[in-house]
């Protein structure tokens, strides 16, 4: 009777490691990320782009810690360096919080400048778009920290949570293909992406995990979401008052 469960345990499958996930996953987003902001950010000097205000050096500075800061996180994890990746933790904590109020400080500014990606955005209209950005990357990395404990469910909200905020580095890519259909062919490559990195891991692991499934269904409901959001007249009217407060 003893043998059964011995017998059952050495026939389970064993459980696959999600290396490949974020291998695919880091990638999208440093090529991506790069990519877009290169000519203006990374490598300005040798595209001669204009200088940047303080405010979005650091808005720049701060995005790119939070990328090299999931890359030694997951570095840390593989090498079994956990108590390492505990303590710089508590650093993202502060890296996250940095990002939200300097990414709405910039999108306040933006508005204020009168910035529009289109002609029939205004700018108080689009401000939205941004801002629900950072409201959504605030829900999953909000859980993420709540669920740390919960390793496989931390990581995967940290990843959608950081593709959640790269469409500003899409809409930037050097494709005329994107930049001639505009909003929507960023944010389809958005959800394309997040679509991409949840099938892989459901494909190798034959299953959904919870964490992807709601993570990824925010994300993608999100979109409709700002866009119905920017188009109301209440937005419109907050919106307002919210660039009238830096003024």
């Amino acid at each position: 009777m003893s043998a059964t469960p011995v017998i059952a345990s050495s026939l389970a499958r064993p459980a696959r490691p999600d290396r490949p996930l974020f291998v695919v996953g880091l990638l999208l987003v440093l090529v991506i990320v790069f990519a877009g902001f290169a000519p203006t950010f990374y490598l300005k000097g040798l595209f001669g782009s204009p200088p940047l205000s303080n405010l979005l050096l650091a808005h720049g500075l701060v995005m790119s810690t939070w990328i090299a800061l999931l890359v030694m996180q997951t570095a840390l994890v593989e090498l079994g360096r956990t108590d390492l990746h505990r303590r710089l933790g508590v650093a993202g904590v502060g890296v996250a919080v940095l990002l939200v109020v300097i990414g709405a400080a910039a999108a306040l500014g933006a508005a204020q400048r009168g910035f529009s990606p289109a002609p029939q955005v205004t700018p108080l209209m689009f401000l939205a778009i941004p801002l629900v950005d950072l409201l959504v990357f605030s829900i999953l990395v909000g859980t993420a920290i709540a669920k740390r404990r919960k390793s496989a469910t931390h990581k995967r909200l940290m990843l959608l949570a950081t593709v959640s905020i790269w469409t500003p580095a899409v809409a930037r890519l050097p494709i005329d293909t994107l930049k001639q259909v505009g909003m929507p062919a960023f944010f389809g490559v958005t959800i394309a992406c997040v679509l991409l990195v949840v099938a892989i891991d459901t494909i190798r692991h034959r299953r959904l995990h919870p964490a992807f499934g709601w993570g990824a269904a925010l994300v993608i409901a999100a979109v409709p979401a700002r866009i119905a959001l920017a188009q109301s007249d209440a937005w419109v009217s907050i919106a307002g008052r919210l660039v009238a407060l830096i003024s």
